[in-house]
């Protein structure tokens, strides 16, 4: 070969090695950000181009998919819808053509789309067939009944609020309810003249309620006295008190330490060396905050970590993180024993709280799929049941279910009873709100239901805050009890 020859042919080899480069470069390293390109329309394209798999509740879907309408060059063949959107949304999430996906519709896409690439096979032998890919679906954990009874509660009390309800033995979530809400629908396809405008109208700098935040797993309240479970729990775990009807060292009045500041009482009620079962049964500030000031900032930290606070809670939505901060002295523990000062919940958080007592002082980490199924029913993956803690001995856990009984029974959370040989525990709460508690509280109520063969379905947190009502008509076992009443109710019932 003569040399002019041998330089093509060597820039011609160059020129395949270049293109082999470029193309494993193009397939196995830029692959996925070419894939994730907000500019890569084919990804999207292919995402509406078949029906998305469901949603399940209780067997039956609570989302569905419908043919777009031709709206001038829209090449996006399907659209979600919701039935009972807003009711679900706390759930659900939202997935649109125009503004993604959020929540179960987010985490997992794949599934729902038929990517994932656990579908492998499945898709496959619907390729090999002919047949059109389709989506798998997602099995929840939730409750159809005590969702309604969680939502129509909210809606009814008018204000802004969340519900969120556990099985206290697996750590299902069974209730995840959020109001003011939205409906996933309006926004489901990509029209400028109805889903954007739809879609504005729901942001928080156009309205005020803020219905797309998920109040039950992403805002944080302070709990005000129901966090008195947790000091309790703390009191008990450390030996401070070892039962609850010894008395307790409970001067009155009680000036927190390091200050000339009386912690007051609501009302005149019996709180002088009152018993835990006494104190929790009125909700005396003077005694839960002396305990979290006696055992000091750091017990109270941990015992607080225990049950889930100062960490995110994947279930799989993200949970905001609860906090009982460190670092405090001694009077700003008393405070924040009480529910106050830096100490804010999530109502799921406040759900597990209860859930532990219930369940005998172990903690099951909150979750809500069951499984996910391919488009044939096939189970792909099954969530287990798994503990996340143990907050409370077996015994300091009945010690504590013995005094949450009692404020149902006889004390601020008489709302919650339920009859038919059904125990209730439960601890109400009526958190401040605002600089120099300006504002109106918050009203909590957690709870938990006892069956008579002594088994515990279902535990709850409620808090509602309600700028419109009378402050001398807010409190937890009057606007927050009655709520968690008919959720527990509707979870019972379900069994039956």
């Amino acid at each position: 070969m003569n040399k002019p020859l041998r330089r093509i042919a060597l820039f011609c080899g160059l020129l395949v090695l270049a293109l082999l480069i470029r193309d494993n470069w193009l397939q196995y390293v830029k692959a996925d950000s070419l894939r994730t390109d907000t500019n890569n329309r084919r990804v999207t394209i292919a995402r509406y181009s078949t029906p998305r798999g469901d949603i399940i509740v209780d067997g039956n879907p609570i989302t569905g998919s419908t043919t777009t309408s031709k709206n001038g060059l829209n090449d996006l063949k399907y659209k979600r819808t919701y039935k009972d959107g807003p009711m679900w949304a706390p759930v659900t999430g939202f997935a649109s053509q125009a503004f993604g996906a959020t929540q179960l519709e987010s985490i997992e896409d794949g599934i729902l789309t038929g990517t994932d690439d656990r579908l492998f096979f499945r898709n496959t032998l619907d390729m090999i067939t002919g047949k059109q890919r389709q989506g798998g679906n997602v099995v929840t954990t939730l409750n159809a009944a005590a969702q309604k009874a969680a939502y129509d509660g909210l809606k009814a009390q008018g204000g802004k609020g969340a519900v969120a309800a556990l099985d206290p033995s697996t750590g299902k979530i069974l209730a995840l309810a959020s109001y003011p809400s939205y409906d996933p629908s309006t926004f489901a396809g990509n029209s400028t003249s109805t889903d954007t405008k739809a879609w504005n109208s729901l942001l928080k700098a156009n309205n005020p309620n803020d219905p797309m935040l998920n109040r039950a797993l992403r805002e944080v309240y302070p709990p005000g006295s129901t966090f008195k479970v947790v000091t309790a729990a703390a009191a008990l775990e450390n030996g401070l008190y070892t039962s609850a009807d010894q008395s307790t060292d409970s001067p009155l009045p009680y000036v927190m330490p390091g200050t000339t500041t009386e912690l007051k009482n609501e009302g005149n009620i019996p709180c002088k060396n009152a018993t835990m079962r006494v104190a929790l049964k009125v909700s005396c500030n003077s005694v839960f905050g002396k305990i979290g000031a006696d055992l000091g900032n750091d017990k109270m930290l941990a015992e607080a970590k225990k049950f889930g606070f100062d960490a995110q809670q994947f279930v799989p939505t993200r949970s905001a993180a609860s906090v009982f901060s460190s670092g405090m002295n001694k009077s700003q523990t008393a405070l924040s024993s009480i529910g106050q000062f830096n100490t804010a919940a999530t109502p799921l958080q406040m759900a597990m709280v209860a859930s532990a007592v219930a369940n005998n002082g172990k903690l099951m980490k909150p979750y809500m799929v069951d499984k996910l199924q391919s488009s044939n029913l096939d189970t792909i993956s099954q969530t287990d049941p798994q503990e996340l803690s143990q907050p409370l001995s077996a015994k300091n856990a009945q010690i504590l279910q013995s005094m949450m009984e009692t404020v149902v029974k006889e004390g601020t959370g008489t709302n919650a009873q339920i009859g038919g040989g059904i125990t209730v525990g439960g601890k109400t709460g009526t958190a401040q709100n605002g600089v120099a508690n300006s504002r109106n509280p918050y009203a909590w109520f957690l709870s938990y239901a006892k069956l008579p063969d002594g088994s515990s379905p279902v535990a709850v947190a409620v808090v509602i805050q309600d700028d419109q009502a009378n402050r001398g008509d807010i409190s937890g076992g009057g606007l927050a009890a009655p709520i968690a009443k008919s959720v527990m109710e509707a979870v019972i019932n379900s069994k039956k």
